[in-house]
């Protein structure tokens, strides 16, 4: 049996194990814990209960990055997306001759090897589904919100294909298109293949671990995942430009504000921005695509701080938003504003039960169907269990619809569930 095999074998057990552990630290909540936990210390708890992913080597000494205030060149990032994903850049690429060793070659076979089995568990499943359950949704959603999704392009894209606008937003810094340097580095490939690990078995991202392969090899944040993911369905960039929210939500260029920033003001100017990243894509069918990317924490006590996040979703017009893996975290009462959002500005909202709870949903202003099969939490969310879900699936009048894929957290297909909500009420100012 592989060390893999057995991994995923072990993964409830071990799950039972680290939770018991993490569950007598965790902090009370109250009014005066909701400044202490965020974004990060959930994502932290998270990724104490995920079973080890082969791990890279420890690489040496980091090397100053190139600037991020210039918009790279569009050939090389998509040449570098596919070099990521373990698929050929172009002939004329400046990657060409690192592809045509053997090290890169073993890595490319390895990478289709692990996208073949994710298209026949995930992808194909989740395409045909989404083809039949979502028809009505897709024709009326151009813009869709993933709060709390690091660099998962690869999920919401495979569920929402024909859309033309996907904000992103996640605690991964955004990072930028990884220079040569980073791409000879021997540690490369184990790193990434580590990073890919749980997303490709379990659907969700270790986000710690992942920040910790990604660094070790100079690939600093989401972008460079995004990209590769982009590639690997079928997408390719056609541009990639660094860009920031400011105080008032409004989207800029960043090399361009920072530089109208001068002397002590900069400092303080910088703190209120939001750094984000725009990826443009051509689809495989053709059709341009625009994929933003935020690093900001959503709980109302950073967003009191800074609401710009909240303020640029606010103008993107009517939403649908998917939420998968999500920690639970528009459950808690510190998690209102980004909840608030959702809820107001969605027309559909498609998510796992780590969305928003059902309680949180105005009485006869939405039409639920559900799909899977709902249970319980994993035992570090045994908290956030809902009564009102379990009797949901158990109606006799409107039964449950069968899911043929896994997601979220419990990531098995026996196990897991997906909820559509689709609007009654018009929606709000």
């Amino acid at each position: 049996m592989s060390l893999r095999t057995a991994a995923l074998r072990l993964l409830p057990a071990a799950l039972l194990l680290l939770t018991a552990c993490s569950e007598s630290n965790t902090k009370t909540e109250t009014a005066t814990s909701a400044k202490e936990e965020t974004m990060a210390t959930t994502a932290d708890a998270v990724d104490s209960t995920k079973s080890p992913a082969p791990t890279a080597a420890t690489a040496p000494a980091v090397t100053p990055r190139p600037s991020r205030s210039a918009a790279p060149d569009t050939a090389y990032a998509q040449d570098v997306a596919l070099f990521l994903g373990g698929q050929p850049p172009s002939q004329r690429s400046r990657l060409a001759a690192l592809a045509a060793q053997p090290a890169w070659q073993a890595f490319a076979q390895d990478q289709d090897k692990s996208w073949a089995k994710y298209r026949a568990t995930h992808t194909a499943r989740m395409t045909k589904w989404a083809r039949t359950e979502l028809d009505s949704v897709h024709a009326n959603s151009p813009t869709i919100f993933y709060p709390f999704s690091g660099p998962d392009f690869l999920n919401v894209f495979t569920m929402f294909p024909t859309s033309q606008t996907y904000v992103l937003m996640g605690l991964e810094p955004v990072g930028s298109v990884p220079a040569r340097t980073s791409l000879e580095n021997p540690k490369l490939f184990s790193a990434v293949k580590a990073s890919l690990w749980s997303v490709l078995n379990f659907s969700f991202f270790r986000t710690n671990d992942m920040a910790v392969d990604l660094k070790s090899v100079e690939l600093d944040g989401a972008l460079p995942l995004m990209m590769l993911f982009a590639a690997r369905t079928g997408n390719q960039v056609t541009a990639i430009r660094p860009v920031q929210l400011d105080a008032t939500g409004q989207l800029q260029d960043a090399s361009t504000d920072s530089a109208q920033a001068k002397g002590s003001n900069q400092k303080s100017a910088l703190a209120k921005t939001i750094p984000g990243v725009e990826m443009k894509l051509r689809g495989p069918d053709g059709q341009p695509k625009t994929v933003y990317y935020f690093s900001a924490d959503l709980s109302d006590w950073k967003l009191q701080a800074n609401s710009a996040p909240l303020q640029f979703v606010r103008t993107l017009g009517p939403l649908t938003t998917y939420v998968k893996s999500a920690s639970y975290l528009m459950h808690k009462s510190y998690f209102n504003q980004v909840r608030r959002v959702v809820l107001r500005r969605s027309r559909y909202i498609l998510q796992d039960d780590s969305g928003i709870a059902m309680k949180f949903f105005q009485k006869g202003a939405w039409q639920f169907n559900h799909y899977g099969t709902y249970k319980r939490p994993i035992n570090l969310f045994a908290k956030h269990y809902q009564p009102e879900l379990t009797a949901a699936y158990r109606d006799t009048t409107q039964r449950p619809k069968a899911l043929p894929f896994g997601t979220g957290y419990n990531w098995r297909q026996t196990d897991s569930n997906l909820l559509l909500a689709r609007r009654l009420v018009p929606l709000a100012d």
